[in-house]
C-alpha cells in the first residue's frame, strides 16, 4: 500500500490547533515562559562549548526551536543546541572552520529531510541500546573535560582538541590554578545541586548564573578582584538576529568544493544520525508520558529543515531535547505553541537582555556544563549493562572509548559494526541444524499431517532439519555438516518448517547443494517451507534444479515422496 503524502509529513501543529481554546494558551504561554527560561543558560553555554560563541547558542535555540515546533511531528518537543553535538562540532571548526561547519550542517539537516521523506524514520529506533548508551557516556566525559580550563581559571588560550592531549595539557598548568574563579565554579555546582531541593520550578543552572553574576560583579566592582573570565571578555555579543549569510571556504592549493564536500561527508552524516537518535528518543518518551503518538518521518524532515535554515545565520546543529522537552511537559505544555513561545522568550532575551549576557562569569558556565555532563553520562546504566550479556557490555565499552579517545564518527561506525557482527553471531550460534537418520517424533512437529507414534524414515533417507533463519552464517554452518558426513543417502529431505526467511547467501549455498546433489545422484525434497521463503525459491528458479513436485508442504508429504524414489 502506497503511503500518502501525510503519512510523511503532517505536523502537529495543524492538527492541534483544530481544538485549540484560551485555556491550552494559558498553559501553553507559561510552559513556554518556563522553558524559554531554562533554555538560555543551555544555550549559552552549549554555543561557547562548541567553539563559537553564546549568541550562536542563542540563535541557534531560537531558529531551529521554532522550526522543530512548528513543523514537528511532537506536539511538545523542544529543540535547540544539545551537549551531543559539543564534541564534533569543535572538531569541525578545529579543522574546517566557521564555513566548513555551515556546510556539514547544511548537509547534515539535507541528510534528516531524505530520511524522513523515505521513511527512515522507525530504522533509527533499531540503533542498538549499547551504542547509545556508550557514545552518550563518552560525550558526556569529553563534555567534563573540556571545562577544566575554565573551572580553575587556568588562563590556557588554545587546549588541545584531542583527549589525552587536553588533559596533559591541564595537569602541565595546573600550578596556575586561579582559586577566585574556581570558587565561583564550585559555588554555581553547589547552587545548581541544592537548588531543586528547595524550589523544582526554578531551574538551578538559572539560579547559579543570576547569582553568580551578581558575586563576580561586586567582586569586580568593590573588591577589586578581576581576574575572574566573563562571557563579555572573550565574546562579542549582538543585539539581535545577525544577518543571513553565505559560508566562504578557504580552499587550499590543489583543493575543490567539491572535495571539501567529500571530506566533510562522515561529519554530516554522524551530526544527522545523531540528531536524528537524539530527538527521536525524546519523542519516545514524550510519548510515553502525555499518552500521546509522533510522526517520526514528520519529526525527522522538521529536524532537516531547521539545520538547513539555521546556519546561515551562524547557528550551529541542532535536535530534540530530551531535559527541555520533559521540562515543558511538566509545566503543562501539551501543544507546539508552547515550543513556539520558548523561541519568542529567546529572542527577547537575545533583543533586549544580551548586553547582561556579557557579565555571566565563565566558571559558572563551566559548572552548568559539568552537570550537564553528569546528566548525560548514564553511570547507572553502564552498571546495569555490566551485569548483562559480555557483548553487549563490550559494545558500550568499545564505543565509549573510542568516543573519548577519537571521535564520535568512528565510535559509530565501529559500534553499529560490533553489534552487527555480534548479534550476528549469536544468531548463528542460536540457530540449529539437525540431521536424523531413522525416524522423528511428529509430537515435536508442527507440519505433520497425521498423528502417529513416530515417523519413520525409510532407508536411503537422511532428514536435515534447519531451526532459524536461512542467512548467510548458518549457511555456512549447513555447508561445513554437509560436508563432514561420509555416507551419503539416496534422498536429502531438506526440512524447513522453522525457517523465516533465506537470504541471497542461504540461497546461493542451497542452489549449490541442489546441484552437487544432482551430480551425485542424489535427490533434493525440501519440506515445510512456509509462503515467504517458496516465493523466494521459485524467483531464483530453485524448481528447475529439484522440480517443483519435490517443494513439499509437510513431513509426511515429504517422506512419502523420498519413499518413491528409494524403491
Amino acid at each position: 500500500m502506497k503511503a500518502s503524502f501525510s503519512d510523511v509529513f503532517a505536523p502537529k501543529l495543524f492538527s492541534c490547533m483544530k481544538s485549540y481554546d484560551k485555556g491550552q494558551f494559558v498553559t501553553d504561554l507559561m510552559a513556554g515562559i518556563i522553558v524559554g527560561i531554562v533554555a538560555i543558560p543551555l544555550a549559552i553555554a552549549f554555543g561557547i562549548a562548541s567553539g563559537v560563541g553564546p549568541a550562536e547558542g542563542l540563535v541557534t535555540a531560537i531558529i531551529a526551536g521554532f522550526f522543530i515546533s512548528f513543523l514537528g511531528g511532537t506536539k511538545v518537543q523542544i529543540g535547540g543546541p544539545t551537549g551531543a553535538f559539543i564534541v564534533i562540532i569543535y572538531g569541525i571548526i578545529q579543522q574546517y572552520g566557521l564555513s566548513g561547519l555551515m556546510i556539514a550542517t547544511v548537509m547534515a539537516g539535507i541528510f534528516l529531510i531524505l530520511m524522513g521523506v523515505f521513511h527512515l524514520g522507525s530504522v533509527i529506533k533499531f540503533v542498538p541500546y549499547p551504542v547509545v548508551v556508550g557514545f552518550t557516556g563518552g560525550i558526556a566525559l569529553t563534555i567534563f573535560s573540556t571545562q577544566m580550563n575554565d573551572l580553575f581559571g587556568l588562563g590556557i588560550e588554545k587546549v588541545p582538541a584531542d583527549f589525552i592531549h587536553k588533559w596533559l595539557c591541564y595537569f602541565e598548568n595546573f600550578t596556575h590554578i586561579n582559586w577566585w574563579a574556581l570558587g565561583v565554579g564550585a559555588f554555581s555546582l553547589l547552587v545548581i545541586i541544592l537548588t531543586p531541593k528547595i524550589s523544582k520550578k526554578i531551574p538551578g543552572s538559572l539560579m547559579a548564573i543570576v547569582i553568580s553574576t551578581i558575586l563576580v560583579i561586586v567582586l569586580k566592582n568593590y573588591c577589586g578582584i578581576s581576574s575572574i573570565q566573563t562571557i563579555g571578555d572573550l565574546y562579542e555579543l549582538p543585539s539581535g538576529i545577525p544577518a543571513p549569510r553565505m559560508p566562504e571556504m578557504a580552499l587550499s592549493e590543489g583543493q575543490t568544493f567539491f572535495s571539501v564536500i567529500q571530506s566533510l561527508f562522515p561529519a554530516a552524516f554522524t551530526i544527522a544520525m545523531l540528531g536524528a537518535i537524539e530527538s527521536l528518543l525524546s519523542a519516545m518518551v514524550a510519548d510515553g508520558v502525555i499518552g500521546d503518538r509522533h510522526n517520526s518521518n514528520t519529526e525527522l524532515i522538521a529536524q532537516g529543515v531547521a539545520n538547513v535554515v539555521v546556519p546561515f545565520f551562524g547557528g550551529i546543529p541542532a535536535t530534540g531535547a530530551i531535559a527541555r522537552t520533559m521540562t515543558n511537559i511538566n509545566n503543562g505544555g501539551r501543544t507546539p505553541i508552547a515550543g513556539i513561545i520558548h523561541a519568542v522568550v529567546l529572542l527577547l532575551v537575545l533583543l533586549f537582555l544580551g548586553k547582561f549576557v556579557g557579565y555571566i562569569p565563565m566558571p559558572c558556565l563551566a559548572a552548568v556544563l559539568i552537570i550537564v555532563a553528569y546528566n548525560m553520562s548514564g553511570w547507572r546504566t553502564f552498571v546495569s549493562l555490566s551485569k548483562g550479556p559480555k557483548s553487549d557490555f563490550s559494545v558500550l565499552i568499545v564505543t565509549f572509548v573510542l568516543t573519548v579517545i577519537f571521535d564520535l564518527t568512528i565510535a559509530i561506525e565501529i559500534g553499529l559494526l560490533l553489534a552487527v557482527v555480534l548479534f550476528i553471531r549469536r544468531t548463528t550460534e542460536s540457530s540449529v541444524i539437525r540431521v536424523f537418520h531413522n525416524e522423528l517424533d511428529p509430537n515435536d512437529s508442527t507440519d505433520y499431517a497425521l498423528h502417529e507414534d513416530k515417523l519413520i524414515i525409510p532407508e536411503g533417507v537422511s532428514v536435515y532439519e534447519i531451526d532459524g533463519p536461512y542467512f548467510f552464517g548458518v549457511a555456512n554452518k549447513f555447508d561445513e555438516i554437509m560436508q563432514d558426513l561420509t555416507d551419503l543417502p539416496k534422498v536429502r529431505v531438506i526440512r524447513m518448517r522453522k525457517v523465516p526467511f533465506i537470504d541471497s547467501t542461504g540461497l546461493h549455498n542451497l542452489e549449490t547443494l541442489c546441484l552437487n546433489s544432482k551430480k551425485a545422484g542424489i535427490k533434493i525434497i525440501l519440506s515445510g517451507v512456509n509462503d515467504r521463503v517458496r516465493a523466494t525459491l521459485i524467483k531464483a528458479r530453485l524448481q528447475n534444479i529439484i522440480g517443483e513436485e519435490n517443494i513439499c508442504s509437510n513431513i509426511n508429504e515429504a517422506l512419502a515422496k523420498s519413499a518413491e524414489y528409494v524403491k
